[in-house]
């Protein structure tokens, strides 16, 4: 689970400050148009909303424009309707890589990611060939700086948490996603602050993989991330150190 989240919490901090930030808004606007349409416009009783909101503003995206994305999402303000569609393939190795996307034409979407697996040393596969390998939990990550073990041990486990280990200089909190909510309001009550704060796809078991595939596997997931219609990519490699250091500086 480390290497997984290790990667996740790096694409967050390179997505605070990533050149290309029209890019990134462009992906809130569509969860949140999408999580608004799907579960209402109230983000006290839409959990998906509440999520994708306070990760825009994570990223210090514009009231303004998560306002407009949860108009067009009730249908208050004409926009765009997308659908949310999943694909699912392997890297080198045989990694199992599941990528998650908001289009508005799947047949386009599906060619173009087919396409970006094909040029990266990966293969598409069939619907269900890779999902059952991933499970929907927390993961909220909390560098050392901010608590000791002990403290946030004793706070999360009373909250709800699953599992709390440490990585590196961070902790990595798990949580079920019904109790995703209450662990992050512990932490905010508590006055300790995360890195990282979302539901997203674990794999249950991580492959193991040399620095010359993991560069391989990551090259195939940045390109898919580049996509303008990818929201999310989930990939079970267990990335060497080393490589982690590169994609980190």
């Amino acid at each position: 689970m480390s290497g997984h989240s290790k990667w996740a919490s790096i694409k967050h901090k390179k997505a605070l400050v990533d050149a290309k930030r029209g890019k990134v808004f462009t992906k809130f606007i569509r969860e949140i148009t999408v999580a608004a349409k799907t579960g209402g416009g109230d983000p006290g009783s839409n959990p998906r909303l509440r999520t994708a909101i306070a990760s825009a503003k994570s990223a210090n995206m514009p009231v303004d424009n998560i306002d407009r994305a949860v108009k067009k999402g009730t249908g208050a303000l004409e926009g765009v309707n997308y659908e949310e569609v999943f694909y699912e393939g392997y890297g080198s190795e045989g990694v199992a890589v599941y990528v998650q996307c908001l289009t508005d034409n799947k047949n386009r979407t599906a060619s173009e990611i087919r396409n970006i697996f094909s040029k990266k040393s990966g293969n598409m596969a069939g619907a269900g060939s890779v999902a059952w390998l991933f499970e929907k939990k927390g993961l909220i990550v909390v560098h050392e700086s901010k608590a000791t073990e002990d403290q946030l041990m004793e706070l999360v486990l009373n909250a709800g948490a699953e599992d709390l280990s440490k990585a590196g200089d961070q902790f990595e909190i798990l949580t079920h996603p019904s109790e995703f909510e209450a662990v992050k309001k512990a932490l905010d009550d508590a006055k300790i602050a995360y890195e990282l704060a979302h539901l997203q796809l674990i794999p249950k078991n991580l492959v193991v993989v040399d620095v010359n595939h993991a560069r391989q596997v990551l090259a195939l997931i940045e390109a898919l991330e580049d996509h303008d219609d990818v929201q999310n990519v989930y990939a079970n490699c267990d990335i060497p150190d080393e490589v982690m250091k590169e994609m980190s500086s």
